[in-house]
């Protein structure tokens, strides 16, 4: 295996007419998505699409998605996934920095993906339920052989507010479907629910390239609703169950509003990742569903997760468990000495390296040259410590990284955009723990001298270049932003203010 196309090809010769797919409108085989691949490839040669392309992804869950990746896949193209529920600026500029050949959309499972291909003016495809459109006749291919493993971009804002695109190699999603498989010993009795966007790498990852390698069926949903969780749980013999903190805790609400008796027979293994998780909700998750919480760190760069708790040692605290194999880690203190694992208290910075590494930020060697280290150590920016048994501890973030609804949003991107409304000086955007374990984002405006500021319209502009879960609660104009003496800006100052201000008003 050395792409990851060949797991499907793999489990289609062997197994055709196993179902891989449940959706609501079906079920799909592992011949029937080769099938599929097939005819995506024929478009993408027809499109001109060559090796090391980069070919945006406008979806939402469907078998057409995963039949577009595997066909780039095959061609050797780069696959670039973004959320159809994205703006329309947002799409444009990752397809501008992606320097994009060709831009594929779901339209058939997408009401969101198929606006954006109306927009585009896209053609139908051969492979029903897509369109396309040509992006740049000129998009450069890439000529170094160092970078020709590279399976997908992911593209994810920095501290600039600009997109960094994520080089994520076959490698690593071969590396990371066989950890994850093995971990929670799939097998090809297992169906997992997958809600979680295939354009990111827990969709990707943990969810695709796993059950791909262990021969578990998807329970395949375009997006998350909590009573469709539950039928699926009781009606479609669910056994793996994954999300961020955020899903489970909306899962226990409906539950509590709906007075809903949940049911689920089948199910064997529970996780969580992406975000913080709150020892309250783990208690409670685990109350329901009687069987531990498990939970994992990792992030884009490294194609997967690096750190799993044990099946066969659940723990009771919310450590991320134990290094996966062939993953690395070390702590590194801000001075930039080793901090060694047992030092109870002593806290660093998360450095990381091992198969699933990224390749590089895609066209950008300033960016990748800020986060990687002499040995091809990866410093994260997430600070943490290791316990004299192994087990990591994320404790915070060295990064001003919110986590809302299971998402990264990065304050410098929604500052950019609210800065370039009319009469805005300057703004501050800080996240505020709320007690379901997201975090709200507030955006502080200084405005230019008599200026006034309407919130409808700043609102609206919002709407155009900013995703739903990106857009600030709320926004406080504020006369001067607090700042030290050689005028570095105070966000712990804002981050107060915010907090007692709830204080108030409970």
């Amino acid at each position: 295996m050395q792409r990851i196309h060949h797991l499907l090809e793999a489990r289609a010769a062997r197994t055709a007419d196993t179902v891989f797919l449940f959706q609501p409108e079906g079920t799909t085989t592992y011949a029937a998505l080769q099938a599929m691949v097939d005819t995506a490839t024929q478009d993408l040669l027809d499109a001109g699409v060559r090796t090391t392309d980069r070919v945006v992804l406008v979806a939402e869950n469907c078998a057409a998605h995963i039949a577009l990746l595997m066909a780039c896949s095959r061609v050797g193209a780069w696959s670039c996934g973004v959320n159809a529920r994205m703006s329309p600026g947002e799409v444009a500029a990752i397809a501008e920095r992606a320097d994009a050949r060709l831009c594929c959309f779901t339209t058939a499972a997408s009401d969101a993906a198929a606006k954006h291909a109306q927009r585009a003016n896209a053609q139908p495809a051969a492979l029903p339920g897509v369109m396309h459109s040509a992006v740049r006749a000129d998009a450069r291919t890439e000529p170094d052989a160092a970078l020709a493993d590279t399976a997908a971009i992911i593209f994810t804002s920095g501290t600039s507010g600009t997109p960094k695109g994520v080089m994520v190699s076959h490698r690593g999603l071969l590396h990371f479907g066989r950890v994850s498989a093995q971990v929670r010993a799939l097998s090809e009795r297992d169906r997992a629910y997958a809600f979680l966007p295939m354009t990111h790498i827990f969709g990707i990852g943990t969810v695709l390239m796993a059950a791909l390698t262990g021969g578990a069926a998807l329970v395949l949903r375009a997006s998350f609703s909590p009573a469709d969780m539950l039928h699926a749980l009781a009606h479609e013999q669910v056994s793996n169950l994954l999300g961020p903190p955020t899903m489970y805790a909306r899962l226990l609400a409906h539950i509590e509003a709906e007075n809903a008796v949940p049911r689920f027979a089948h199910l064997r293994y529970v996780y969580t990742g992406s975000a913080p998780l709150d020892p309250g909700l783990k208690q409670r998750v685990e109350q329901l569903f009687g069987q531990p919480l498990h939970y994992g760190y990792g992030l884009s760069e490294y194609a997967g997760s690096v750190f799993l708790t044990r099946t066969e040692a659940p723990r009771a605290d919310t450590s991320a468990g134990y290094a996966v194999a062939g993953g690395e880690a070390r702590i590194v203190s801000l001075e930039g000495s080793d901090v060694a694992a047992g030092d109870t208290g002593d806290t660093g910075e998360i450095w990381l390296r091992g198969p699933g590494l990224m390749l590089g930020y895609f066209r950008d060697p300033a960016a990748t040259a800020l986060v990687m280290r002499p040995g091809g150590w990866y410093a994260t920016g997430d600070l943490g410590r290791i316990e004299a048994d192994g087990a990591l501890f994320v404790v915070g973030r060295l990064k001003e990284m919110i986590i809302r609804s299971g998402f990264n949003v990065y304050p410098a991107e929604i500052e950019a955009v609210i800065g370039r409304f009319d009469g805005v000086h300057q703004c501050a955007v800080v996240g505020v723990p709320e007690a379901d374990g997201n975090e709200q984002i507030v955006a502080f405006v200084e405005l230019n001298p008599g200026a006034v500021l309407d919130e409808a319209a700043l609102r609206a502009h919002m709407v155009e270049h900013l995703s739903p879960y990106k857009r600030p609660a709320r926004i406080e104009v504020i006369d001067a932003m607090p700042t030290t003496a050689n005028g570095k800006l105070l966000k712990r100052v804002l981050q107060e203010r915010c907090r007692l201000a709830s204080d108030v008003s409970r």
